[in-house]
């Protein structure tokens, strides 16, 4: 196996698994191949997209896993051994593929990556309900950051936002 970055020659390999996550995340929903891959092209691989994505390629140029990452610096940290930071927004392993290594083969890709980049440290959210991915990072020795709560706004609740006028 081998893991490379994905860009626009070879990103026709990963729009199968694109569209396998977003079967995932809405069970029953399908989208068509050919949106997914516009929408690789035109955002997810845009020269101004913060992304960068690594996949996971079996013999024969199968892609089997993806991970999806962002290079930010610290507001608060200005010395230069730890302002840089690596957030992994995404990874995925192709369910046929899980427990085979892909998921660690993708991690540690992601952890050289950060590393050559000057990054200190790497952060990433995780679904409290995904039991299996909360054991799969805390066996790579990952470490639960407990004081740190996530919150969305979305919909009427993020325009609601926007347009408030009576703070």
């Amino acid at each position: 196996m081998r893991i490379e970055l994905v860009s626009s020659e070879n990103h026709g390999l990963l729009v199968d698994l694109l569209c396998e996550l977003h079967h995932y995340y809405h069970p029953g929903s399908s989208l068509p191949p050919e949106l997914m891959r516009t929408h690789l092209l035109h955002h997810l691989l845009a020269a101004d997209s913060p992304l960068r994505l690594g996949m996971a390629l079996k013999e024969g140029g199968r892609a089997v896993g993806f991970v999806a990452v962002s290079l930010t610096y610290s507001l608060v940290e200005a010395a230069p051994a730890s302002r840089r930071q690596c957030q992994l927004k995404e990874l995925y392993v192709r369910s046929a593929e899980r427990s085979r290594g892909v998921g660690r083969q993708l991690m540690r890709w992601v952890a050289q990556y950060a590393l050559d980049k000057g990054c200190c440290r790497l952060d990433w959210p995780v679904n409290a309900a995904n039991r299996r991915g909360i054991a799969f990072y805390e066996g790579l020795g990952a470490q639960l950051v407990a004081d740190r709560l996530s919150y969305r706004l979305s919909g009427g609740r993020l325009k609601a936002c926007a347009e408030a006028t009576n703070w």
